[in-house]
């Protein structure tokens, strides 16, 4: 079954997909799905049958901004929902250098790891006063144990 992608207004995706759910709902419109995927911004897509059951259930509704008219092969959207891999897992006490941000090339000593988040709090090692900062684990790269 195709995916279409709908525009909507900036950051009102989630209201947009409760005014789809209650169209849906109330004229039991043929819909199998509706995702929101946080790194496409300004679009949700839709699982119907066909374009015309995607443009009814959107219909009226001030968060839409129109649709894409062709359908979307939803193994374009595959690498979205698939779990990405760590292929270096940080530990606590290792050496790391941070990759990005305003101390982008300084040089850090990891305090504590917070994998939910993605999150590592760190000391900066050349620093005069060792203040404890909060770092995505995405911005540090592991120089030693």
């Amino acid at each position: 079954m195709p995916l279409y992608g709908v525009r909507c207004v900036g950051k009102k995706e989630k209201y947009l997909i409760d005014a789809i759910e209650n169209n849906v709902r109330s004229k039991g419109l043929p819909v199998k799905a509706v995702v929101y995927i946080p790194e496409i911004k300004g679009y949700i897509f839709v699982e119907a049958d066909d374009e015309n059951t995607v443009r009814e259930a959107i219909a009226g509704n001030p968060y839409s901004r129109g649709m894409i008219s062709k359908p979307i092969n939803p193994d374009e959207l595959k690498h979205f929902f698939e779990e990405k891999e760590d292929l270096v897992l940080l530990k606590e006490g290792d050496i790391v250098e941070i990759i990005g941000g305003p101390l982008k090339r300084d040089k850090a000593k990891i305090i504590s790891i917070d994998y939910a988040k993605k999150e590592a709090r760190v000391e900066i090692i050349d620093s005069s006063t060792p203040i404890p900062l909060t770092m995505k684990l995405e911005l540090l790269k592991k120089i030693s144990e």
